[in-house]
């Protein structure tokens, strides 16, 4: 077994202990990417930042694989985070590109046919948060009044009370898109 503080320090105990682990961390990694080049640089960052924590390494908290493999999920974690983070600022600029004449009027009329459903969604987010929940959970993601009670830890009567009121609230703001529950037909 490799002393790990030694891997740090000692070129020859590092290429045994890479020799060692390479495949499993090399097989660690290919599970979670599917670009060949990013998982030879995250394997090579695995073993780079085992060097740097050789010296922190402690026996008595795992094994040296277990070890190994924290690192390697660590690299990799922080390589998606990384990703997500570029993701978003290429989502940012790219909202930006011209936009041809077509793409407006597409746009537009986007736009207009969802405009009944953006009055909805804003009227529902000033009911109150018990109305809003029964409401979500019944017409939008359509559960069965029973389940919702149980999702939101209140007895059926309850769950149909608040339904009333919400559907009430949203026809005085004339928003009749609210579909009734089979449930609530008399």
């Amino acid at each position: 077994m490799t002393e790990i503080a030694e891997i740090g320090r000692d070129p020859e105990v590092f290429e045994g202990f890479y020799r060692e682990h390479i495949e499993r961390i090399q097989r660690f990694v290919a599970r979670r990417v599917d670009d060949p080049y990013l998982a030879a640089d995250l394997t090579a960052d695995v073993f780079l930042a085992a060097i740097d924590a050789a010296s922190g390494y402690r026996a008595n908290l795992g094994t040296p694989t277990g070890w190994l493999y924290g690192i390697a999920r660590n690299v990799v974690s922080a390589e998606k985070r990384r990703q997500a983070r570029e993701l978003r600022a290429n989502q940012r600029v790219s909202g930006r590109r011209l936009l041809t004449a077509d793409d407006v009027t597409r746009l537009e009329e986007r736009i207009d046919a969802e405009a009944s459903a953006r009055a909805l969604l804003q009227a529902m987010g000033e009911l109150p948060d018990g109305e809003r929940a029964a409401l979500e959970l019944v017409a939008l993601d359509g559960l069965p009044l029973a389940d919702a009670a149980r999702v939101l830890g209140i007895r059926l009567p309850t769950l149909r009370v608040r339904l009333h009121r919400a559907r009430g609230r949203l026809r005085s703001q004339s928003l009749h898109l609210v579909p009734t529950h089979p449930e609530m037909t008399p």
